[in-house]
């Protein structure tokens, strides 16, 4: 019996990108008794089970608000903040459109991507490869964070101060040309180290 993995996420509200309890609840009764759940470190679930009924039961959870993406070499869900500063004000519905411009897209190596409302980042956005991070009414956009290992690092600053407009299609772009130019396998921090943050810039049309 062929399994098969895949990767599900809760979507978003005002208090962050969280589970349900009745979700959770209807997870565990769709996938069934031999499904293998792992807990990600980027707010995904990943989901191990018999490959002749993933089908249906993706159809199923989605039918109780849950997001499906696949597993492996992707673009993962948008990891945002709690938006304690409200809805509004922490940039809930960009977050909401960034992370279905961004999730589930094949790359290089698995790239997190970060949301955070505020100056306080309390989402670690300048830990993911990719980060967005609200600033009153304007976005500043780091790349090159790094969580893991003793090489870890903070993100730097990409570009600072672009309007509402501009985040997507700026950060959209970013994953293209990770896409074209990234090595098999090369984490993002290191793409950015080799290419350099002067060839982004021009890359993405941020000269």
């Amino acid at each position: 019996m062929a399994h098969k993995k895949f990767a599900v996420s809760p979507g978003f509200e005002e208090g962050g990108s969280l589970f349900k309890p009745e979700q959770l609840a209807m997870l565990g009764s769709i996938v069934g008794e031999d499904a293998k759940i792992e807990l990600t470190t980027f707010k995904q679930l990943y989901i191990e089970m018999d490959e002749s009924r993933m089908e249906d039961a993706q159809a199923q959870l989605r039918l109780v608000g849950l997001d499906i993406q696949p597993a492996g070499f992707f673009t993962k869900n948008l990891i945002a903040c709690n938006f304690c500063r409200g809805a509004a004000d922490a940039g809930l519905d960009l977050a909401k459109q960034l992370d279905q411009a961004i999730a589930g897209k094949e790359v290089p190596s698995p790239l997190k991507i970060g949301y955070a409302g505020c100056a306080l980042g309390t989402s670690e956005p300048l830990l993911k490869d990719i980060s967005v991070v609200k600033m009153n009414k304007v976005y500043d956009v780091y790349v090159g964070g790094e969580a893991k290992g003793i090489k870890a690092r903070l993100g730097e600053l990409f570009v600072s101060g672009i309007s509402e407009d501009q985040v997507i299609p700026l950060v959209t772009r970013l994953i293209t040309v990770f896409q074209e130019r990234g090595k098999k396998k090369e984490k993002f921090s290191k793409f950015v180290e080799r290419v350099s943050k002067g060839e982004l810039y021009k890359l993405t049309g941020h000269e």
